[in-house]
């Protein structure tokens, strides 16, 4: 599946993509520092080759009807990272699908990773979740969000530009190299 929006394709990962996965975890790591740098954990080749094989084998044959909840970013033909969602509970906290109860209050949050640092700055990535974002209103989705911390300035901006509204912001939970940061969850209705 793909979906075209203005100078970018997401799409479905292929098996080329591989490659790019291992050389943004091992080698062209600075995006790390923007996503969620107190997450960050050094890998090697063989560990990310493996896994990324075994996820792309996992998603290789989704038929176009099944709701991705990931898609690849290609700008003029080139691989430069990917938009994802997830579900968060009702503390804006992230929740792993499988462990959803019935009744329970959750929420979709979308997000970016832009790898290719001669990227950043254009635009790209604010059509990429704009397409993304399209995607899941199209397909019933009424409300989204998306999360940060304060010192990402670029998807402070990129979100603004998309319309979110802040909603939830806990201060000081987020430590950078020794600095204290706000975590930051902005929603968005259709």
């Amino acid at each position: 599946m793909q979906i075209k929006y203005e100078n970018i394709v997401l799409r479905d990962m292929i098996e080329s993509d591989i490659e790019d996965y291992v050389h943004w975890w091992t080698t062209e790591i600075k995006w790390m520092n923007y996503d969620a740098p107190w997450e960050t954990e050094a890998s090697d080749e063989e560990t990310e080759r493996k896994s990324w094989r075994e996820y792309y084998e996992s998603v290789k044959d989704l038929p176009d009807d099944v709701r991705r909840w990931k898609f690849e970013i290609e700008w003029n033909g080139r691989h430069i990272g990917w938009v994802s969602s997830y579900m968060m509970n009702e503390r804006y906290e992230w929740i792993g699908a499988d462990t959803i109860q019935p009744g329970q209050t959750v929420y979709r949050a979308i997000g970016i990773d832009i790898c290719e640092p001669d990227v950043w700055g254009k635009g790209v990535g604010t059509n990429a979740l704009r397409a993304f974002m399209n995607y899941y209103f199209e397909n019933g989705v009424d409300e989204l969000y998306t999360q940060t911390w304060s010192g990402n300035v670029r998807m402070l901006r990129c979100a603004e530009k998309l319309g979110f509204v802040e909603c939830n912001r806990n201060i000081g939970i987020r430590d950078v190299d020794g600095q204290k940061y706000d975590g930051l969850t902005f929603r968005l209705e259709r």
